[in-house]
């Protein structure tokens, strides 16, 4: 909550035009193209973590697949770390989130700004229903961020397991996976501290489809946590 405070002070200047204009545009998505809400996505983002002392340590830049219609697969470390992707990220997507962010205000514009969907974990049919929107769009040339942990880890750079439902709408899509290593993302929001802090975002080799084709979902959700966790490990 400090380092809220901290960005909302250090931007106070520049928070009511752009509160107006996130909600506005959050109201009326169909008005703006994509990179144009993700243009105004990243400039809030930079603001924010310039005055809340936090900064973007980019590795992997060179992963992120030249051609739209891919999907990044990160741990979840906590409520910070879309905002991380987007500053690291110069590609627009979306993401596929829990239904709780909706009662979260600022992230909840955020979300309605990206089109993404709010997922109710206890919900089977929704579930299927977004796995199958999110596939078809994917085809179409979006890109999308799915936190495959379902929550967030409370133990820090420690992730849990990764679900295998998680990978099926990229089965479907038949679309590049990119892994994404998020270090210290718990750090901005989820410690009472506004001592600058690095939060390091490394995109790590996309796995292609013809390299997971044959397997199970499982068994995708095993590799790519690896992957992480390895990465991690290297890093921190």
């Amino acid at each position: 909550m400090k380092r809220i405070l901290l960005m909302v002070f250090r931007n106070i200047l520049l928070v009511p035009f752009m509160w107006c204009k996130l909600c506005y545009y959050a109201a009326h998505v169909d008005k703006y193209t994509e990179e144009q809400h993700y243009k105004m996505l990243k400039f809030i983002v930079l603001r924010a973590n310039k005055g809340g002392n936090v900064t973007i340590d980019v590795h992997g830049l060179e992963n992120i697949p030249s051609e739209s219609g891919f999907m990044f697969f990160p741990n979840h470390q906590g409520l910070y770390d879309v905002l991380a992707i987007v500053e690291a990220c110069p590609t627009p997507f979306s993401v596929v989130a829990k239904k709780e962010i909706k009662d979260i205000q600022f992230l909840k514009q955020v979300i309605a700004c990206m089109k993404g969907y709010l997922l109710d974990r206890e919900d089977v049919r929704q579930a299927m229903t977004i796995i199958a929107n999110v596939s078809e769009e994917v085809k179409k040339g979006r890109n999308y961020v799915i936190f495959a942990e379902g929550t967030r880890s409370k133990n820090g750079n420690e992730i849990q397991d990764f679900k295998g439902g998680s990978f099926k709408a990229a089965t479907k899509a038949k679309c590049p996976i990119v892994p994404v290593a998020l270090i210290d993302s718990f750090k901005p929001f989820d410690t009472n501290t506004i001592s600058p802090v690095t939060v390091q975002v490394h995109f790590l080799e996309p796995i292609n489809y013809d390299e997971y084709k044959d397997m199970k979902t499982k068994e995708i959700a095993m590799l790519v946590h690896n992957r992480i966790q390895k990465a991690i490990y290297e890093n921190i």
